[in-house]
């Protein structure tokens, strides 16, 4: 018997949901709105959740949020979390165009360099972040960057997964 018959019957009206396009943006909105949690510390420990799902979904799918997407979901990021408006903007519209970059240039990526990538584009927003609040006048110690950093670094598979699950049910699978 052949394989595809012994699984679940297939209906003509499984597919892409009707407003599957705009699925990856919602899902950056509610992970930027995660940073609105009641959290306290001194020192900011939590990454930025919109930034780790929208680099999530960039390198799950390169065509399910385009690269300009990247300053309207950073300005709304930066409201949000009350970051100084642009600062979103630039990072992640720097880094979708360095992922576009790094698309055209390699031909085949695995999930430890796209772990990898993630790592160092999440710790690139870190040390935007650090240097902004050392113009501000809020000056903390580069060491402070190293937990958040890990914490980021562990957290992405999480985001990517997320994204994944996501993804399948988005376009019905």
């Amino acid at each position: 018997m052949v394989r595809a018959a012994l699984g679940p019957k297939a209906s003509l009206t499984r597919g892409p949901r009707h407003f599957a396009m705009s699925i990856p943006a919602a899902s950056v909105v509610a992970a930027s709105m995660l940073a609105m949690l009641p959290i306290v510390s001194e020192v900011g420990w939590v990454p930025d959740p919109g930034f780790m799902f929208l680099i999530a979904w960039r390198l799950l799918r390169g065509d399910a949020i385009p690269s300009w997407w990247a300053a309207p979901l950073g300005f709304f990021n930066d409201l949000v979390t009350g970051a100084p408006i642009g600062l979103s903007v630039v990072v992640w519209t720097g880094s979708m165009l360095l992922l576009d970059l790094i698309d055209r240039r390699t031909m085949w990526r695995d999930y430890w360099i796209e772990w990898l990538l993630a790592s160092g584009l999440l710790f690139v927003d870190l040390l935007f972040r650090w240097r902004l609040d050392a113009t501000m006048g809020a000056s903390y110690p580069f060491r402070l960057l190293g937990p958040p950093l890990v914490i980021a670094v562990l957290a992405f598979p999480l985001a990517a997964w997320a994204a994944s699950a996501i993804d399948r049910w988005r376009l019905g699978r």
